[in-house]
């Protein structure tokens, strides 16, 4: 299988091979220009995203595939699934909104909570030291609409980073050399 990929290669000539590296080019510039469209579309630093744990259950699953929008003008309200970053923890959290608390000054004060979690976010300690609320500007998003598992491609990839080389490198390879 090898010795054919790089016949094909060999097979090429410079303009050819150019032509090639052209359109992986152009696949890569048209993924970012689409995922830089959706978080102007959608308000959202990260239009999409994967659920991470089990903590929405049976609301969203490990593995579901969130798509999110962020209009800051639209006031938060109990009940929302909201996705939002928490200082000191590199992944978002994707919780529940069970109180929204606004102060005379126009504060917003947000607690939530995980659907599968015995206690809100202060008692589950989700919120980083001495934070007790989720403010607005710590919102990446609010849930707009899932696909089941489609996620799961991303965990299994971030659980074993070899399988991401592996298929990013065949990716390259089928669009390097795949002549239509």
């Amino acid at each position: 299988m090898l010795e054919g990929i790089f016949s094909d290669v060999s097979r090429m000539n410079k303009r050819q091979k150019f032509y090639q590296a052209l359109n992986f080019g152009m696949i890569v510039s048209s993924a970012l220009m689409i995922w830089k469209g959706l978080m102007v579309v959608t308000g959202s630093e990260s239009p999409i995203v994967v659920v991470l744990s089990g903590s929405m259950e049976p609301a969203f699953y490990r593995g579901d595939l969130l798509f999110l929008t962020n209009n800051r003008e639209d006031p938060v309200q109990a009940g929302e699934i909201l996705v939002f970053k928490v200082k000191e923890r590199d992944i978002p959290i994707v919780h529940r909104v069970i109180k929204v608390h606004e102060s005379a000054d126009g504060e917003v004060k947000i607690l939530t909570k995980g659907d599968n979690n015995a206690g809100d976010d202060r008692a589950g300690m989700i919120y980083a030291p001495h934070q007790n609320w989720v403010t607005k500007s710590e919102i990446i998003g609010r849930a707009r609409g899932y696909l089941p598992f489609v996620g799961m491609v991303t965990i299994l990839m971030n659980d074993y980073p070899m399988l991401k080389y592996v298929l990013l490198g065949g990716l390259a390879v089928f669009v390097l050399l795949h002549r239509e």
